[in-house]
């Protein structure tokens, strides 16, 4: 039976956190994730932590991994950058989940650029990980077309029933060795390698009345994402915020 130690938030955290549970041939030692009383976006029953919390799974700092003895790290969705000494502390290795394909879209919000990007294929990918940002060396991807007029609600929602399966269709062949890593950097010249870091979406929110029908309407189907605040334009000093039909 293999030991791990899962970190993760957000409902395809939750829904990844399940599968390790109900496999009979893998224990979780524990789990890091956000703190309950942290306000979040998505359904409350997704809370990672309520998960732990019903199956007896101690939640962690990453302070008390040093006292464990396990065998691989899964990151789902986890909040903080890890540093060289706690990817070292698995027996085996740290790997994570990036709801994006890659070396294409590393970081973060993935999804709007994705979409103001004009790709027509999108993916998701289960890495090693190292100390740079979802630059690991790839285990498992699967990759998928996308409409046209997607909206970036619709992507996250496709992405992550895809990275639901993508982890379940895999986690068997990871605790069994069975794997051939990929590094990136070979792939970077046959594909395309983007990288955004949380900040740059604020960059984008303004839009331009002079731009064409067809930017803007673009760039609101890649910005609007309740609860976040929507794109917008200016006028007087004031936001109009610019928003669809979608639920």
């Amino acid at each position: 039976m293999k030991k791990v130690i899962f970190m993760g938030n957000k409902p395809i955290g939750y829904k990844c956190l399940s599968s390790l549970i109900e496999n009979c041939n893998i224990k979780v030692l524990g789990v890091l994730t956000k703190k309950l009383s942290q306000d979040v976006w998505w359904n409350d029953k997704y809370r990672v932590a309520l998960l732990a919390n019903d199956n007896n799974i101690p939640i962690l700092n990453l302070d008390d991994l040093d006292s464990l003895d396990f065998d691989f790290i899964f990151s789902v969705q986890y909040h903080k950058i890890l540093k060289r000494e706690i990817l070292n502390l698995p027996k085996y290795e740290a790997i994570n989940l990036h709801m994006a394909p890659l070396p294409d879209y590393r970081g973060c919000n993935q999804f709007t650029f994705a979409i103001i990007n004009k790709e027509r294929e999108f993916g998701t990918t289960l890495h090693i990980m190292d100390e740079g940002v979802d630059s690991g060396d790839i285990l498992y991807e699967k990759r998928f077309k996308i409409d046209s007029n997607i909206v970036v609600g619709d992507l996250y929602k496709l992405t992550e029933k895809k990275s639901v399966e993508l982890f379940k269709e895999n986690i068997d062949n990871i605790i069994n060795l069975d794997y051939k890593p990929i590094s990136q950097d070979k792939l970077i010249e046959s594909r395309s390698l983007h990288y955004y870091e949380r900040k740059d979406i604020y960059d984008i929110k303004e839009l331009n009345l002079s731009w064409s029908k067809e930017k803007i309407h673009r760039y609101v189907r890649a910005l609007y994402f309740p609860p976040f605040e929507p794109p917008y334009i200016k006028f007087n000093e004031q936001k109009i915020f610019l928003t669809l039909d979608w639920k």
